[in-house]
């Protein structure tokens, strides 16, 4: 199991109209979805976060990882460094919609800690929670943790993700929605 979490720098947001093996990433914790009219699994990563969505032949992947990972380029919809704040879109065939917006927040020491200990209660609550051992230098290690929200037409995601030795947080929302 990883220890330490690269840099919060080093991370990508990327999103593919395909399915990515599971064996590219080193998977935490998992939840799968069924709504009648999708399906979703969504998995924290030693780096991120992956959500895979599908509806009607249509597979949309989600990934927050590092930008050293080699993924395929193949079928890679948007590419973008997680840096600061962002946001995108796209519309897909069938009419299905996707959104994201997502940020890097850097935090003095004592604004970290709280938002840390606020997002350890709330992920122990609901949502799917993952708590990274300390590398030695913090008192606690990284977490990610992933709140999800199921609607007939849609799948909200909300991933928040720890880098404590950066003193930042990234933030992530992510919409699927179905015609």
């Amino acid at each position: 199991m990883l220890t330490v979490r690269p840099r919060a720098s080093e991370l990508v947001f990327q999103l593919y109209g395909r399915v990515l093996h599971p064996e590219l990433f080193e998977i935490c914790a998992t939840r799968t979805i069924d709504r009648g009219g999708y399906s979703a699994s969504i998995a924290i990563t030693g780096f991120g976060h992956i959500v895979t969505w599908r509806r009607e032949g249509l597979t949309l992947t989600e990934v927050a990882t590092a930008a050293t990972e080699p993924l395929p380029l193949k079928r890679r919809l948007l590419s973008h460094r997680i840096g600061g704040e962002r946001s995108d879109r796209l519309e897909c065939r069938g009419g299905a919609r996707y959104h994201t917006c997502f940020q890097l927040e850097r935090t003095d020491a004592d604004v970290f800690w709280t938002l840390q200990q606020e997002l350890a209660v709330a992920g122990s609550r609901r949502g799917l929670l993952h708590r990274f051992e300390s590398p030695g230098r913090m008192a606690l290690g990284a977490l990610s943790w992933i709140d999800v929200e199921t609607r007939p037409r849609s799948l909200l995601v909300q991933a928040f993700h720890t880098f404590p030795d950066d003193l930042a947080i990234v933030k992530s929302q992510s919409l699927f929605e179905v015609p």
